[in-house]
């Protein structure tokens, strides 16, 4: 279908439409509803203690909790006949069929019961005159009412409905990431072959898929169990999601895009082209279905899905955040700051993972960090006059620093799912020593294999300079310390991994809005690299796109904003996609009782360490971080106890094993993240330049070398230091 991306006609229109504006529309609009859902709450809270301010009165009684519905005429008779009232009541207790067993009850009680009840009766038309009269003394209060019981109803529907717009969200992204061949493989489609064999491995995958799904649905409908209203949407989503792919990738397959140079192709490259979700469909399919007969398992596990919803909508929120931020200045205005130290490439470098390390914390993926701030740090790197290989291997390994420090949500779910053993705080102290040895693994590697000497400016130069470059930078801070406050003070509610995800576009949007209406009134300083970063412009298509000469910059902020949120998409459903089907991997994983077959003694503390970090290693090449840490918690975890590793050095070995995992082939999944936020000409570019430039084969494949060289040896000392010099006291 790319062949009619210039063809504004037919397909190629209908194309055109759903890709630029219907499914960016949609997208946004349903990330800004998820905004105000995550808002919702404590915005109204905050309007109940408003009203309870304005318009509640302690001195009359009066709440305004009791007036957020108009008040109701009481019915009863005000004043009603004592005297009938207890002669009626009194011939009914006579004719009671038990009345001569227990007896009846005297005149006087019944006397005191019906003055009782008009007492309560009074009582009533009180409290409703009273407010009544209390809401004619304040006219606005019904206004205010309005206001606060309409935020109220869209605040309650979001929530109620998160599953829904979840599930709506994946769906309009997953089918623009297949109309768009978004998907993630190990290589990009580049020849006619290439893209049938994609299409028809999408076939197979989507088509067992959508029978898996409507297998389930049958299945609950034949249950005898009323289902509700949320499962059945949940369950026509997922069959449209997977009929409509299947469907798009048929006619793909009959009609694939036209390739720039027509190659005749390779059957084993095409394989490679193929994307890691059609395999993980086509290979948990054919197993629950045709040798588990359990065609409904790649269903049941998508639920998953639906079960941590509020988790993928987070990854959503991130994701788009991390798009907003390359509409704005901010990295390279920070960036600015250390500009006058004229810092050697690998130091600067060093400076900025550590810097990464904060929103990779919040993220809780190091997978999301990528895809959201990946070509971000691959200018940055690259401008700054490293190896471009070298920008793209920092750019793979950015996110993977941060996953061990507070306020990490994975850690966060690790606790819950292993709180007998293991609490988040314990995490949280450790993991901030591997933070530390892992930097300095990089900073010493980077260093030793650097092409040129460290170098610094003496602080007499760098130090007026730098502070010239923090005047631009003060109105983010500001703005930063203002929406922070905001919610803090105003809505109490402090940023954490919980409410990062709502925070943090909101803190970019406000960005945004300053550098397109006032950002020009602050000089940027003086890049030191700018006549690189021109030469770079030159060069890459890429740089052109997402340098501050380029026409990104110039546009306005509804640009700014469309232009992020049609990114947003694209990456939106190839990631989540493909993180549910991990998720069905695990399930199978699980389900196959393949971990099982492990002995429960290993014998050797030392091979009972190797085999566990080798095999976590091995699960962090397959799925996705949280999908993994389930399979881990249920299987692995029990393992590793009974053969005395202690609980805490185990998940410090698994975070650690996951990262190498995610950075090593043959998947090595966040390179594939890299090469789907810098876009695949940029790697081939890079890798072609590195062979011409160079002769040794570090240098050629450093973008592959540099992280493994990296995150093993940080795993070994992981590993096995701990009980080899009983730090932290973790064995006893």
């Amino acid at each position: 279908m790319q062949n009619d991306e210039n063809n504004r006609s037919g397909l190629g229109l209908l194309r055109y439409i759903w890709t630029e504006w219907i499914s960016t529309f949609v997208i946004l609009m349903l990330l800004l509803l998820t905004l105000i859902i995550g808002t919702g709450e404590m915005i109204h809270g905050q309007l109940l203690r408003v009203g309870e301010r304005l318009y509640g009165n302690e001195q009359i009684g009066m709440q305004y909790s009791f007036l957020r519905a108009e008040p109701v005429k009481p019915s009863c008779d005000r004043h009603p006949d004592i005297d009938a009232q207890v002669q009626q009541q009194m011939k009914a207790n006579a004719n009671d069929e038990f009345a001569d067993i227990f007896g009846t009850t005297s005149a006087a009680d019944v006397r005191a019961s019906v003055l009782a009840g008009q007492q309560q009766c009074e009582e009533k038309y009180l409290f409703y005159d009273k407010a009544i009269k209390h809401m004619d003394d304040h006219p606005t209060l019904r206004s205010y009412r309005t206001l606060e019981t309409s935020f109220f109803g869209v605040f309650k529907f979001g929530t109620e409905n998160r599953v829904i717009i979840l599930l709506l969200m994946v769906v309009v992204a997953a089918i623009t990431a297949s109309v768009k061949f978004h998907h993630i493989g190990l290589r990009a489609p580049t020849s006619k072959l290439d893209y049938r064999v994609y299409a028809l491995f999408m076939v197979l995958g989507n088509g067992l898929l959508s029978a898996s799904v409507l297998s389930q649905y049958h299945s609950i409908i034949n249950s005898g169990v009323t289902s509700t209203y949320e499962t059945l949407v949940v369950y026509w989503l997922w069959i449209f999601l997977f009929v409509t792919l299947t469907l798009i990738s048929l006619l793909q397959f009959f009609k694939p895009p036209a390739v720039k140079q027509e190659e005749k192709g390779n059957l084993g490259l095409a394989l490679l082209s193929v994307p890691l979700y059609a395999y993980m469909a086509l290979v948990t399919g054919i197993a629950f279905t045709f040798v588990m007969d359990y065609p409904m398992g790649q269903g049941i596990y998508l639920g998953i899905l639906v079960e941590f919803s509020g988790i993928f909508l987070n990854l959503a929120l991130f994701i788009w955040a991390g798009m907003l931020l390359t509409q704005t200045r901010v990295m390279d205005l920070f960036l600015g700051i250390l500009r006058p130290w004229n810092l050697a490439p690998e130091t600067l470098t060093w400076l900025i993972l550590i810097a990464a390390a904060i929103p990779t914390a919040y993220t809780g993926a190091s997978g999301i960090f990528v895809v959201a701030a990946g070509a971000i740090i691959y200018k940055e790197v690259w401008n700054s006059g490293s190896r471009r290989q070298y920008a793209l291997a920092v750019s793979a390994m950015s996110g993977s620093l941060g996953v061990v420090i507070r306020p990490c949500l994975l850690v966060i779910l690790i606790s819950m799912l292993d709180s007998r053993h293991v609490t988040s705080d314990e995490l949280f102290d450790h993991g901030i020593y591997v933070f530390w040895l892992t930097a300095f693994i990089f900073l010493g590697v980077s260093l030793y294999l650097a092409e040129t000497r460290f170098r610094v400016n003496s602080p007499k130069v760098a130090v007026p300079g730098m502070l010239k470059a923090i005047i631009p930078v003060i109105p983010y801070i500001v703005i930063t310390i203002v929406v922070i406050a905001f919610y803090k003070y105003g809505l109490d509610t402090k940023m954490d991994e919980f409410t990062a995800p709502v925070i943090l576009p909101i803190i970019l949007l406000a960005y945004m809005m300053f550098d397109k209406w006032w950002g020009d009134r602050f000089a940027t300083p003086p890049d030191r690299h700018a006549a690189l970063t021109l030469e770079h412009e030159k060069q890459s298509t890429f740089m052109r796109e997402h340098t501050a000469h380029a026409g990104e910059k110039s546009r306005g902020f509804g640009h700014s904003l469309w232009f992020a949120s049609a990114e947003t998409v694209g990456h939106i459903g190839a990631l989540i996609i493909l993180m549910a089907l991990s998720a069905s991997v695990g399930g199978l994983i699980e389900r196959s009782e393949v971990v099982e077959l492990l002995p429960t003694h290993l014998g050797n503390i030392y091979i009972s360490l190797a085999f566990i970090a080798l095999l976590l290693a091995i699960i962090g090449m397959t799925t996705d971080p949280f999908g993994a840490v389930i399979l881990v918690a249920a299987t692995i975890a029990p393992v590793a106890y009974e053969n005395g590793i202690h609980p805490i050095h185990f998940w410090m070995i698994v975070l650690v094993a996951f990262e190498l995992g995610y950075v090593t082939p043959p998947v090595a999944l966040n390179h594939l993240l890299t090469r789907m936020s810098v876009g695949d000409e940029e790697v081939r570019a890079a890798d072609a330049e590195a062979k011409v430039k160079y002769t040794k084969f570090y240098y050629r494949y450093e973008r592959w070398l540099l992280p493994i060289m990296v995150l093993f040896p940080s795993l070994l000392i992981v590993t096995y230091a701990p009980y080899i010099f009983k730090l932290f006291n973790w064995y006893h």
